[in-house]
């Protein structure tokens, strides 16, 4: 049997060691990832947009948390207060995009599951609160409005810019 290199990189590379997914079930797979995830960078495009986004925005995080800072016109709903509170806060015909504080939690996927077994289309907001504020969109405090600098570790730093993606 004669290996070629890329025979050999299979074997030995971490990466390849188990083979890429065939593109029909890498189309399905990506497909049905972004019917469950946004991130902040369309969140806030479609926000600022003239008109109507054609969802609202679910913070659910604790009320010491929406306090330090919060993505303007979200509704505050923490995750455990969802089965009591989402009929009289949300219209089940607008979908609901979730978030948290970021990456490293999972809030975000918990609400989404909870509003979803209520009867809500939900999409969880990659990235959560952290990234909102790191890629420099404006967000509400218990003090007013606020807004940092873009972490060009995860943005363009000029505001004209677009990511590409």
């Amino acid at each position: 049997m004669v290996m070629t290199s890329r025979t050999t990189a299979t074997a030995v590379n971490p990466v390849l060691r188990v083979p890429p997914a065939s593109p029909a079930a890498a189309g399905a797979y990506f497909g049905a990832s972004l019917a469950f995830h946004t991130d902040v960078s369309d969140v806030a495009s479609a926000l600022a947009a003239d008109g109507d986004p054609g969802f609202v925005v679910v913070d659910s995080r604790s009320t010491a948390s929406w306090d330090q800072g919060h993505v303007p016109g979200a509704i505050h709903l923490p995750t455990a207060l969802i089965p009591q509170q989402a009929a009289a806060l949300l219209d089940p015909a607008v979908p609901v995009v979730t978030y948290c504080w970021g990456p490293g939690c999972n809030g975000a996927t918990r609400a989404a599951l909870a509003l979803a077994q209520l009867g809500y289309q939900v999409k969880e907001m990659l990235g959560g609160f952290e990234y909102w504020a790191r890629e420099g969109f404006a967000f509400e405090t218990w003090e007013g409005g606020e807004r940092r600098a873009a972490d060009p570790l995860t943005t363009p730093v000029d505001d004209d810019a677009d990511c590409g993606c």
